[in-house]
């Protein structure tokens, strides 16, 4: 199953929303808002016309607008940072236990924004939405970059009059564009956190980025991208299900999975005979399932792409000039047992901005410990904001 396919076909809602005073979203926190940011040049030189930007806020804009806070989300995440699951959204928000009432990003202060990425499929022009001729892009959509990104997220800003950012924020794929938004616009952003990410793609990271690009390309149900006439069941749900397998071990330990699993078998299943499953191998099909059902493939695509490509230093002189730059009071995170992004990678981010403090959280879980509840990570990020 695909899931959400065809999301960005949708109703703006907010497009004449900054007339007359303060700008306040139409609808309620939590709840998606649509805008039109017209044709986005790319940095390959083509042109994405028409753009839509998906995104959601908590908390109240203040009169100066200064209180924005913009949270970034990884690869197959989404707007939906806190709140239910609903009709609206597939799945409950991803950084509950950061963001809210009276906790680290405190909304009863901070004005939270999130975006959904462009190129993804929660409502923000991608490769399901419709091109000029009316149909889903599909094989027809450009490759994008995290600068590509980056200028959506900031002509949606934009547009909607914010254009003074207290805290740019972002873990993994949501902390490569917050990077690239201190580097892009210096002066736009007061503070950054960078969680479990780094200024640029490793070997490694591209390699497993690469095995997950192709395991859904040699999907049957792939045919070039273009396969969203199709019935859902027919679509590339094993190839992107193979991906999210190969991802989902990056994001954990192998002692993490080791005492959790062990090499025993599936309960009621006997892998000895080959007609069933080890425990850790039903974990992971249930991971495989479960975005199957809310992601779609070419979008899964071009995101992975676009980490692969990521380098603040392309253009800028290098790495350490590019972060040289940064004017932002920065927090940069790294997690002692993540193996996809190493503390060695992340803590380049934080030896060249200048004054960046620098933190080592420790968890067994590996690269989604920036997911889960960490007293350290509030503090961190508290003290930042107070600062």
């Amino acid at each position: 199953m695909i899931g959400e396919r065809r999301p960005a076909a949708v109703t703006l809602q907010d497009d004449r929303a900054l007339s007359g005073g303060a700008w306040r979203p139409e609808l309620g926190p939590g709840h998606r808002s649509f805008a039109g940011i017209g044709d986005l040049p790319l940095e390959s030189g083509d042109v994405l016309a028409d753009v839509t930007m998906a995104y959601e806020t908590w908390g109240t804009l203040d009169e100066e607008r200064g209180n924005v806070v913009l949270v970034l989300h990884a690869l197959t995440g989404d707007s939906h940072v806190i709140g239910a699951q609903d009709a609206s959204h597939p799945s409950p928000g991803w950084w509950e236990d950061l963001i809210g009432p009276g906790k680290a990003i405190d909304t009863d202060r901070w004005f939270v924004i999130a975006p959904n990425v462009l190129g993804g499929c929660q409502g923000s022009t991608g490769p399901s939405s419709p091109a000029p001729d009316g149909r889903p892009y599909g094989s027809r959509f450009p490759l994008l970059t995290v600068r590509d990104q980056v200028a959506a997220e900031r002509a949606l800003c934009d547009h909607l009059g914010l254009l003074d950012l207290a805290l740019v924020i972002g873990g993994s794929m949501g902390g490569m564009r917050a990077i690239e938004w201190a580097c892009t616009h210096p002066g736009s952003v007061q503070r950054l956190a960078v969680i479990a990410s780094s200024a640029r793609a490793s070997a490694d990271q591209i390699a497993w980025n690469s095995a997950q690009i192709a395991a859904i390309r040699a999907d049957a149900g792939f045919h070039g991208g273009d396969y969203y006439d199709l019935p859902a069941e027919e679509g590339p749900h094993r190839g992107l299900g193979v991906a999210r397998r190969i991802a989902h071990t990056t994001y954990r330990t192998a002692s993490e999975l080791e005492s959790r699993f062990g090499n025993q078998a599936q309960p009621g299943e006997d892998p000895f005979r080959g007609t069933g499953r080890h425990q850790v191998t039903s974990y992971l099909d249930h991971h495989a399932a479960k975005l199957s059902r809310r992601f779609d493939a070419n979008s899964y695509l071009v995101l992975a792409q676009s980490m692969n490509t990521h380098d603040v230093g392309r253009g800028r002189g290098g790495t350490a000039a590019a972060l040289a730059a940064v004017r932002a009071r920065t927090l940069v995170v790294a997690i002692d047992s993540d193996r996809l992004f190493p503390p060695a990678l992340v803590e380049e981010t934080a030896r060249y901005v200048p004054g960046a403090a620098w933190h080592v959280a420790s968890s067994p879980v590996g690269h989604d410990a920036f997911l889960l509840a960490h007293p350290d990570l509030d503090e961190w990020i508290a003290r930042l904001l107070a600062s």
